[in-house]
C-alpha cells in the first residue's frame, strides 16, 4: 500500500482499509486485526440488538458503534435517537477502555441522555420483546432502557474517578435486554 494515497472503496470512496484492533484503534499496515463490521446493513432491530450484545460481550464496542450506527441510518425515523444514543454508549465504552476518560465519560452521559426519552417506549412502534425496565418504562425492542442508563451514568462516574484506569470492555459491557451489567 502507498501510504502518500488515501485509501478507497470500491466506488472510490474514501476508506480507512489501515487493520484495527478489538477497540477500533487503527494498526500498522500489514499487521494482524480484528475483522471490521460490514458497513451499510440493513438489520432488523431484533438482529441489531443481537450483533451488538455479541460483540459488546466480546469486548469489541467499537464495532458494537458501528452495527447500531447501521440501524441509526437505515432504521425507522422515529427510531434514531435510540440506536444513536445505543452507539454513542458503545463509542463511550471504547473510549473508557482505551484510557480516555474524559470522552468516554462525556459519551456515556450524552447516549444515555439520548435515551430517556425512550424510558416509555416508542410512540407507534410495536414491541415485539416485552421487559420489564428498571425504570418503570417499556424499553425499546426489549431493549431495557433504564437499566442501561443507570449502567451508563455509574460507569461515566467511575471513569472519571481519581486514578482510574483504562476499564475492560468485555468485563464492563451492558446487557442490552435486562440486568443492566
Amino acid at each position: 500500500m502507498d501510504e502518500t494515497r488515501r485509501d478507497r472503496d470500491t466506488e472510490g470512496r474514501a476508506h480507512n482499509a489501515r487493520p484495527r484492533d478489538g477497540l477500533g484503534r487503527p494498526l500498522p499496515y500489514g499487521s494482524p486485526g480484528v475483522e471490521r463490521q460490514p458497513e451499510g446493513v440493513v438489520r432488523s432491530p431484533q438482529e441489531t440488538v443481537r450483533e451488538a450484545q455479541r460483540l459488546l460481550d466480546a469486548g469489541m464496542p467499537f464495532h458494537a458503534h458501528e452495527v447500531f450506527e447501521d440501524a441509526w441510518k437505515w432504521g425507522p425515523v422515529a427510531e434514531r435517537e435510540l440506536w444513536r444514543g445505543l452507539a454513542q454508549l458503545a463509542v463511550g465504552l471504547t473510549h473508557a477502555a482505551r484510557g480516555n476518560v474524559t470522552g468516554g465519560a462525556r459519551l456515556l452521559r450524552r447516549g444515555a441522555a439520548a435515551l430517556t426519552e425512550f424510558l416509555d417506549g416508542l410512540d407507534g412502534v410495536e414491541f415485539v420483546e416485552s421487559v420489564d425496565s428498571a425504570a418503570g418504562g417499556a424499553p425499546a425492542h426489549g431493549i431495557d432502557v433504564g437499566a442501561l442508563t443507570g449502567w451508563a451514568r455509574e460507569l461515566a462516574g467511575r471513569v472519571e474517578g481519581p486514578g482510574a484506569e483504562p476499564v475492560d470492555a468485555a468485563a464492563e459491557a451492558p446487557r442490552l435486554r435486562g440486568g443492566g451489567r
